[in-house]
């Protein structure tokens, strides 16, 4: 610090007191130095008032709004985490779903083939047992045909027979000569 400050004024050289340096040098640009130190002290105590009685409070809202927002923050981030999460829980059920669709078609396509292969055999055994059927009526009408053709062939051969003959034959010669010719007719038949 200066403990003083020579000046000269003419050929003598004095000394002067730091207050009296200070307090002509204030008043030269408009300061003073009570009021200086007044206002000085009294901001200080001002700032000590207001950082209790203020800053605290003020302080303590913003940290209280800094952590809401962090946690704010926090709960987007895990909400996002979460979404994440579950579109891709939502995918493998998809997945999943999908691929047991496919095997649910699978499975319905297996069992439209068997059906149709079921019911296949069941119409082949069908018209099978209806073609025997048929075969079998076919071969009833056949000999019931036969028989009748045989009775009124018999009967023709007996009165084209008596008329010949002129006399009537009995009853048996008479069926003894029809089954002979019959006989020859059919074998006939056979051979063609």
């Amino acid at each position: 610090m200066l403990s003083g400050v020579f000046w000269s004024r003419g050929c003598g050289v004095g000394v002067l007191s730091p207050t009296s340096f200070w307090g002509r040098s204030m008043d030269a640009i408009g300061i003073n130095l009570p009021g200086l130190v007044t206002q000085i002290v009294s901001f200080l105590i001002l700032f000590f008032i207001l950082s209790k009685l203020l800053y605290g409070p003020i302080s303590k809202a913003l940290d209280e709004r800094s952590n809401r927002i962090k946690e704010s923050l926090e709960a987007a981030d895990r909400a996002r985490r979460d979404a994440a999460s579950s579109a891709e829980r939502v995918e493998q059920e998809i997945a999943e779903a999908r691929t047991q669709g496919q095997q649910l078609i699978a499975e319905a396509r297996e069992a439209a083939a068997r059906l149709r292969v079921t019911e296949e055999e069941r119409v082949r055994a069908d018209l099978e047992s209806l073609r025997e059927r048929a075969a079998q009526d076919v071969q009833r009408e056949r000999d019931g045909a036969i028989e009748q053709i045989r009775t009124e062939f018999a009967n023709l051969a007996v009165d084209a027979a008596e008329r010949v003959i002129g006399r009537s034959l009995d009853a048996p010669a008479h069926r003894e000569i029809i089954a002979g010719v019959l006989e020859e007719g059919l074998a006939e038949d056979r051979r063609n």
